[in-house]
């Protein structure tokens, strides 16, 4: 009996000290570099990716050298479970430890998308193209009614709607995300800014006010003239005087638009003919960034009632039709060859 006892005690020492060598094993193992994984790289995990499969695909990539260790590890600290679906980079020379951890914070990489300021919607939504990569395309087949639905927007056009800005957005995010994330900031913006507004301007709402934003996004791309332009346009519209913004005129000629302006346009009737109408037009033009519906809602308050383009990026502004007549000869009647009526980049 002492025998069969003694036997058991060794057998149980011997179990006991594979099973800490194991275990020091695999600890030793899962905390040093893969010496394959000697760069930086993007990792993917899909959404509903099972951890067996996932410890595949990092073998597969050469992330992991040993995948029965990395599994037991997991089990053992409940990491698996943690683990989030996203894109990581992973440093090189990343241990498998360091990797459950990476997979297990969220700290998944972020692209960055632009809606440039003063783009039209068919443009806007044509630049979403370029970041097919990383934008997963929902609204492609959609009209402007189901797209309007879509985002939950009450306006009658999408024109104007979203606010151009750098957003930040994860791999697979969808372009319907994006535009209800960019409609939702445009509003949040307007909505302060309104809020804050001098009673005595003459919106009969926010919309009016971005549809000015979007006339002084088109008008100027020199942060510093906004107001200034804003001011033109309101102390034209408080003596209902028409606007006679040219960016309004093209935008309602649509496809008809060649690059130069008539003087049979400028006759031409349309809703968005600030020659014709003596009030803003239906809808906005352009999509706007924060600067131009800040101007739109602080105007500068000057008595300039014109301005002509000067040809270097700037403008010069008149009190007066005379002035104006004489900036005009001026400025555009003899152009150089270096003109240009909008600033530079």
């Amino acid at each position: 009996m002492k025998k069969f006892f003694f036997a058991l005690l060794l057998m149980c020492l011997i179990a006991a000290g594979a099973g800490y060598y194991l275990w020091m094993d695999i600890h030793k193992v899962m905390e040093q570099a893969d010496n394959s994984a000697n760069q930086e790289q993007l990792f993917i995990i899909k959404r509903g990716t099972g951890f067996s499969r996932l410890t595949a695909a990092l073998k597969d990539e050469g992330l992991i050298s040993n995948d029965l260790y990395f599994k037991l590890y997991a089990k053992y600290y409940r990491l698996g479970k943690k683990i989030q679906a996203g894109e990581y980079l992973v440093p090189a020379q990343s241990s498998p430890v360091s990797l459950l951890k990476l997979f297990s914070s969220g700290k998944i990489v972020r692209h960055n998308v632009t809606l440039i300021e003063g783009s039209n919607i068919k443009e806007l939504r044509a630049s979403l193209l370029k970041h097919k990569d990383v934008i997963a395309l929902k609204t492609s087949d959609m009209n402007e009614l189901q797209l309007l639905k879509a985002i939950g927007a009450s306006e009658p056009k999408l024109e104007g709607l979203f606010l151009a800005e750098t957003y930040r957005v994860e791999r697979g995010t969808t372009d319907l995300a994006l535009l209800k994330r960019a409609y939702q900031a445009m509003h949040k913006v307007l909505d302060k800014q309104w809020q804050k507004r001098d009673k005595k301007l003459p919106y009969k709402n926010a919309y009016e006010a971005l549809i000015m934003a979007s006339i002084v996004e088109k008008e100027t791309g020199a942060a510093k003239e906004r107001p200034v332009i804003a001011g033109v346009f309101i102390n034209r519209l408080n003596k209902r005087m028409r606007l006679q913004t040219d960016p309004t005129v093209i935008y309602g000629m649509g496809e008809k638009y060649k690059g130069n302006i008539t003087r049979a346009d400028l006759r031409r009737p349309s809703a968005y003919n600030t020659y014709v109408i003596k009030a803003l037009p239906p809808t906005p033009i352009a999509t706007v960034g924060p600067e131009a519906i800040n101007a739109a809602l602080n105007p500068e308050k000057t008595k300039y009632f014109y301005f002509v383009a000067k040809g270097n990026g700037s403008h010069y502004f008149s009190k007066n039709l005379r002035e104006h007549n004489n900036a005009v000869r001026k400025y555009q009647l003899s152009r150089k060859k270096n003109y240009r009526s909008a600033p530079s980049n």
